[in-house]
């Protein structure tokens, strides 16, 4: 029995990455994943990804998979999503917001109207999903919301700086806010049983969007960490006893490591049944 059976998930930025790698590990435990994003069919983005390939392969392994276009910085689109995922598998159990924006530019020269898509995308976009779903967590005293950060949170420290930044300024900024926003919303509603986490990759994970960006060298590059290993710590955040995890704020390998769930930095994970490890 895998750990999600009969429950519903929402990802975000499923078409690609971490996102689609965290939507058919769900899958893969018996959850009805409704996969969000803003690239429907390959060739939409620059980037290789779609929700299409993302539901073709879970319901090709025998999963169950919904694709819902969406961007998380509109509202209406949030409510759309939410309520997609109630007209097809009555309710919702896990929201994982994992969808992200940036452009590595520098203040001086970041364009406004970027800055403020890319703050609603990762920022506005968690709490409105966040807000649609938690009445229904509410009323059946259970449910996780996952949100993924990054290590550009804790920013750069005080100077003096030997070389210029890489552009992070916006993202850094915005992944701190959905830090804070994640302990404050774990607090709101610890009563009602209810886990609010929040974690980055232990290293760079290389998926098109990293490697674009040049942080890593390629999808091979050993200074990176698979996505598996992204999949593996947000089923352990969504899955473990909210008393344990609600108003966490960590790292992918250190929480997994925590809970026996990988025994080592590189692939080790242990399985579902919780007997024996497998490769991830």
């Amino acid at each position: 029995m895998g750990k999600l059976n009969t429950k519903t998930a929402i990802v975000t930025g499923a078409s690609r990455g971490i996102g689609q790698a965290i939507a058919e590990l769900f899958a893969a435990e018996g959850a009805n994943v409704v996969c969000a994003a803003r690239t429907v069919n390959e060739g939409d983005h620059l980037l290789e990804g779609s929700l299409a390939n993302t539901v073709a392969l879970i319901n090709g392994n025998g999963g169950s998979a919904l694709a819902v276009a969406a961007d998380v910085s509109l509202e209406q689109d949030c409510r759309n999503l939410v309520d997609a995922a109630i007209d097809k598998y009555g309710n919702v159990d896990v929201l994982v917001n994992n969808a992200a924006l940036n452009y590595y530019v520098p203040v001086v020269d970041y364009d406004v109207h970027r800055w403020t898509r890319a703050f609603a995308v990762n920022v506005h976009g968690p709490f409105m999903l966040s807000k649609f779903v938690l009445p229904l967590m509410i009323r059946q005293r259970s449910g996780a919301i996952v949100n993924v950060s990054s290590g550009a949170a804790i920013g750069p420290g005080r100077g003096p700086y030997d070389a210029p930044g890489r552009g992070g300024t916006m993202y850094g900024a915005s992944k701190a806010a959905l830090e804070r926003m994640t302990q404050g919303l774990a607090q709101e509603v610890a009563q009602h049983h209810i886990a609010v986490t929040c974690y980055s990759p232990s290293q760079v994970v290389p998926t098109p969007g990293t490697v674009y960006h040049k942080l890593v060298e390629g999808l091979d590059d050993p200074r990176g960490e698979p996505p598996e290993i992204m999949a593996r710590a947000a089923l352990l955040l969504a899955t473990e006893d909210p008393e344990t995890v609600n108003g966490r704020v960590t790292y992918s390998q250190e929480i997994l490591k925590e809970f026996g769930w990988i025994d080592n930095a590189r692939g080790r994970g242990i399985d579902s049944t919780g007997s024996g490890y497998s490769q991830i």
